[in-house]
């Protein structure tokens, strides 16, 4: 039986709770709950209520969640490349990709491996840069000592079936900024202002408001996240030091003071060093009892069609139709994210594996590189 009058979101128990259950582990004023982490970074994007044209440096390995926003507020994703062995953005080229229409970094802390908050926090500093931290993977994770999200201006989160914390769908979008804090809830909710009740829209925004249902067993899954992240923790740096001088494999690498929290496990194979192909290689390994799947995503995302044909709104770009950016993705070139397309593959690690188990996944890697090496 349901014991309260109404599942809306707002002021609703379930809701509240989450909010106050999500500040116990991310100590971020203002919280906007919402439909997915796509949504969550849409909302964070449209907050900062930039001009068509204008641009934001992400990275070219992510989910298409990171860039949709973007691409919907008519703005201009710009690749960054990615460092070699964390596999996040290379500050190094994010400085080059800046430009007088930057207005923000999306640092993507990829597989939940803290991306380097220091260095790409001095650009957008230098620049007077927004920086929204993609945490979709990162749960757990912490940039020398402090939770991922708490860095950036806003930082954005999901509650999707797959990540370390779930309820089927769902997103948290939230900030310590004065300016953009206090926006949130409106540009993730048709910019209604719930505080004061009007309605008189000011700005066009999406629905993208979490229900009850959802927040309740988000909540409930809030209450574990320090125990899954210790596990998880435990498994990949486990797994890293069992793999250490395995031929052919090269390993995650974190910066000293940083906490991974293995949404998933990446290495890269030196395929020049196997006499067999990837999904080969993979399959091998699987058959020793390892579950190493070849690849991550099947392109960078700049090397997708839509991005191609610059076909985002029915077949067109309207921006760049209209002289506002001369992008072209065509020409788009990040030799280390289309290296590591090519020969990455990883291992869906988790808090149910023990130290037995990993020690069993660590054999079967080695055996079959063994096996197979050149």
């Amino acid at each position: 039986m349901l014991g309260q009058e109404s599942l809306f979101y707002w002021k609703g128990p379930q809701t509240t709770a989450l909010i106050g259950e999500f500040r116990r582990h991310y100590p971020l004023q203002h919280c906007f709950p919402c439909s997915s982490g796509s949504a969550a970074l849409h909302v964070a994007v449209a907050a900062l209520r930039l001009k068509p044209g204008e641009e934001i440096i992400v990275p070219p390995i992510t989910d298409m969640g990171s860039v949709i926003g973007i691409l919907y507020q008519q703005l201009v994703p710009v690749f960054a490349d990615l460092d070699p062995q964390t596999y996040n953005l290379d500050p190094a080229d994010v400085r080059r990709k800046v430009t007088a229409k930057t207005r923000a970094i999306m640092p993507v802390h990829f597989a939940g491996n803290p991306c380097d908050l220091g260095a790409l926090g001095a650009i957008a500093r230098e620049h007077k840069l927004s920086v929204i931290e993609d945490c979709a993977q990162a749960w757990g994770a912490r940039w020398q000592g402090k939770p991922v999200g708490t860095i950036g201006d806003t930082a954005c989160y999901s509650f999707n079936d797959f990540k370390h914390l779930s309820c089927g769908d769902g997103g948290m979008v939230a900030s310590n900024d004065a300016t953009l804090g206090p926006t949130l809830q409106r540009w993730g909710d048709k910019y209604y202002d719930r505080v004061s009740g009007n309605r008189n829209i000011e700005e066009f925004a999406p629905n993208y408001r979490m229900s009850e249902p959802q927040a309740a067993v988000a909540a409930a899954q809030m209450t574990r996240l320090p125990g899954i992240v210790e596990l998880r923790h435990r498994a990949g740096e486990l797994l890293t030091s069992l793999l250490q001088d395995v031929p052919g494999i090269r390993l995650p690498a974190s910066a000293p003071g940083d906490t991974h929290s293995y949404w998933f496990y990446m290495m890269r194979l030196e395929l020049e060093r196997f006499r067999a192909p990837r999904a080969e290689i993979a399959a091998a390994m699987v058959a020793e009892g390892a579950s190493v799947i070849a690849g991550y995503i099947p392109h960078t995302l700049y090397q997708y069609p839509v991005f191609q044909r610059h076909g985002f709104f029915g077949g067109s770009w309207p921006i760049r139709d209209a002289g506002m950016t001369a992008m072209d993705y065509r020409a788009v070139s990040c030799p280390v994210a289309e290296a590591m397309v090519g020969d990455c593959a990883f291992f869906r690690l988790n808090e149910a594996m023990g130290d037995s188990y990993i020690e069993k996944v660590a054999r079967a890697i080695r055996t079959v590189a063994g096996r197979l090496a050149r």
